[in-house]
């Protein structure tokens, strides 16, 4: 009962700091007196966007469990609505020729692409990969399919313009282009609006091969990270490249992964070099550096919190780090998985209630309350070779696991009906 009561609390101040941001202080003021709300509740649109993204996962039959995702600055008894990883179940599996690296979802979840070592590139349809797992049956793509099962194959699209092994997928967050990255020194840029469309309509060739590639959220630049050292900034239009012009801001070994800040204030780097550096996204200035982040050791991964105020990172001392920005400090270290030999990149799920990252012995997902720490239950694979990859969906509870077992499994969990702990 008590729990009934602080939802509904807390859904009382959403309510005013909504009122309150939209101008009408008389009517917030008149529903925290009668409400009996004492706290000051400060202008937000927290509300808006909550019910804004309610009702977009809604119309396609997806439960949203996404807030404004993990502040340890303001939040004290925090409810997890979200279903934990081993809830988890594969609802289809696509194969390629050779080990598969990399995966990113489409910002609104709509598509999946997935990245292999054989130079392809495929992209997925997502509700169609839920489709195919509601007979509870895992379906495998090599599996003989009927015509009427053809129009509903996940796989829309298969795209082949790299020569060597694909190492970074990133979609455009507003327009339907696919940025890839290859070891054979080029991005490559697809309009994948086409159904007949297998090459490339623009081409950005660098020294070095590519390694991460991170839009700008206006989707007017894209962030470059490669086997060297230096950052590079390219106008999605006209490719002109932009590096800082100090020298001592630059990582002094290869980098491993680049991050844009959803504020688009800031993007991140992490290195070969043991370091995380915080630049500034207007000078591309280097404004923090942290060094031997992972007590020395490769830091494998950097990505932003969904506010901008934080950073998980990962790294080959086998432990995944959230670190708050405005201090420097590390808030908390995720430990148990085994992380030696392979780079492969700590995520959030879609509400920042868990942190996930592979293990490299097992092959299983661990994962963490984002908040304390606490280990959870182990996610099961099924797959029989190194993880090399793992990127959640960023507003329903779904996720992409690529490995060097030729496949990429796509999970999905309908939600907390079942779930009791």
């Amino acid at each position: 009962m008590s729990e009934i009561v602080k939802n509904r609390e807390q859904l009382y101040k959403l309510i005013i700091s909504q009122l309150r941001y939209d101008g009408y202080e008389d009517i917030a003021t008149l529903v925290g007196n009668t409400v009996n709300t004492l706290e000051t509740c400060a202008p937000s649109a927290k509300l808006f966007k909550i019910v804004s993204r309610s009702l977009s996962n809604e119309s396609r039959g997806h439960i949203a469990t996404v807030g404004e995702g993990i502040d340890l600055e303001y939040e004290g008894d925090v409810i997890v609505n979200s279903p934990p990883v081993f809830m988890y179940e594969t609802c289809y599996v696509t194969a390629h020729k050779a080990p598969c690296r990399v995966a990113c979802f489409t910002k609104d979840d709509r598509l999946v692409a997935t990245g292999s070592v054989d130079n392809s590139i495929k992209i997925l349809d997502v509700d169609r990969m839920i489709a195919k797992g509601i007979s509870d049956v895992p379906v495998n793509e090599s599996q003989p399919q009927s015509g009427q099962q053809m129009e509903s194959h996940p796989v829309i699209r298969t795209l082949y313009d790299h020569s060597e092994a694909v190492t970074c997928l990133e979609f455009h967050p507003k327009l339907p282009i696919l940025a890839s990255g290859s070891r054979d020194r080029t991005i490559k840029l697809f309009d994948f609006s086409k159904p007949s469309i297998k090459r490339a309509f623009k081409s950005i060739q660098d020294a070095y091969g590519i390694r991460s590639v991170s839009f700008h959220p206006t989707g007017d630049y894209l962030l470059v990270g490669s086997e060297h050292s230096t950052v590079r900034l390219y106008d999605v239009n006209t490719t002109q490249c932009f590096v800082s012009s100090n020298p001592h801001d630059h990582h002094v070994g290869s980098i491993t992964m680049v991050s844009y800040a959803p504020n688009a204030k800031l993007y991140a780097t992490s290195s070969k070099d043991g370091s995380v550096k915080i630049w500034d996204g207007v000078s591309c200035r280097c404004v923090i550096t942290f060094g031997k982040a992972h007590n020395g050791a490769e830091v494998s991964s950097v990505t932003f919190t969904r506010n901008s105020k934080y950073i998980l990172t990962s790294g080959k001392d086998s432990t995944a780090k959230l670190w708050e920005l405005a201090t420097g400090n590390c808030m908390n270290i995720y430990t148990g998985a085994t992380q030696h030999h392979h780079r492969t990149q700590a995520v959030f799920n879609q509400s920042e209630d868990y942190v996930l990252l592979p293990d490299e012995k097992h092959n299983t997902i661990y994962s963490w309350d984002a908040r304390t720490g606490e280990k959870q239950k182990n996610l099961t694979t099924g797959h029989n070779n190194i993880i090399r990859c793992i990127y959640h969906a960023s507003s329903i509870p779904a996720m992409v696991t690529c490995s060097d077992d030729f496949r990429a499994r796509f999970w999905y969990t309908k939600g907390m009906t079942d779930f009791k702990m």
